[in-house]
């Protein structure tokens, strides 16, 4: 059976939580959704980037306050 959501007829909160429910659903099989072959590649250019001194890490608690002190 297939059903059809008309978006265009949902509010932004129940467009939100549709999506909050999808994404929870996708959680719970996260095991056995293959990466996409591309993923593969971007982390290899990023460990390379950082191996040689182009990119570092940061601190993620750092970086949201950096985060949320750009958009005030």
């Amino acid at each position: 059976m297939r059903k059809t959501i008309q978006l265009s007829k949902m509010t932004i909160e129940e467009k939100i939580r549709t999506m909050e429910n999808l994404w929870d659903d996708l959680c719970r099989c996260a095991d056995t959704i293959p990466s996409p072959s591309w993923h593969e590649k971007v982390l290899k250019l990023r460990e390379k980037a950082i191996e040689e001194g182009r990119e570092k890490f940061v601190d993620w608690d750092i970086e949201k306050d950096r985060i949320q002190q750009s958009l005030k």
